[in-house]
């Protein structure tokens, strides 16, 4: 796959994907508000009703839509999610905390991101999300844990990475207080990834995410 293009008429436009307390999108909704992060958040997608998340869009004054994946085929569930995602026309969809698999349509691959708590390929993939991965990560005794952004693809966490950062796991850590740690590694992140992909410097190479030295013109 080539580079992602960089975005000709900033800001971004992202789309958010979310599944739960929604504390990844409190992220980016603070950020862009304040300009650290030159993006706009046009619609939020939540897999289910009731959730955290979608208090904190509805606060912010942001669209959001429940698709609920209880009843769905996983193919149609992705094509009520990115029937959404079109409609915002986002540039890029950031799955925050979104604990669905989706399947991603031609016109949206390389251009879905997904952060999770923890250094991948280590304590990843289905199931690994929340507590139980800090509760893992402290369980098996590795003296570092972090976070990765990755570009997502059709299965659990094995996309291209774009980004990793550690986080030291020290003796006395509770898989909360681990969690809290990694979460602050995980803000600074994926801002940072989402910069890169609207800089048009990211190139995928296969199995790699190759950074570029500078934003590039279209190609």
């Amino acid at each position: 796959m080539p580079r992602t293009p960089p975005i000709l008429d900033p800001p971004i436009r992202l789309a958010v994907c979310v599944s739960g307390g929604g504390t990844t999108l409190r992220n980016l909704i603070d950020r862009t508000r304040d300009d650290r992060l030159k993006a706009r958040i046009v619609q939020v997608v939540a897999s289910k009703a009731g959730i955290g998340a979608i208090e904190r869009a509805q606060e912010a004054g942001l669209p959001c839509e429940v698709v609920a994946r209880s009843g769905r085929t996983l193919d149609e569930f992705s094509r009520q999610v990115f029937i959404k995602v079109r409609q915002a026309e986002a540039d890029l969809v950031i799955l925050g905390g979104f604990l669905c698999l989706l399947r991603i349509p031609d016109d949206y691959a390389g251009r879905v991101m997904n952060i999770h708590p923890a250094l991948i390929p280590a304590f990843c993939g289905q199931g690994s999300h929340g507590e139980a991965v800090h509760r893992a990560v402290i369980d098996s005794g590795v003296r570092f844990s972090g976070c990765t952004v990755h570009f997502a693809d059709q299965t659990y966490d094995t996309g291209p990475i774009i980004t990793q950062k550690i986080v030291p796991v020290h003796d006395d850590d509770t898989p909360r207080s681990l969690a809290v740690r990694v979460f602050e590694a995980e803000c600074e992140a994926l801002p940072e990834a989402i910069t890169l992909f609207a800089e048009g410097r990211l190139r995928i190479e296969g199995r790699r995410v190759r950074l570029l030295d500078r934003p590039v013109g279209p190609n």
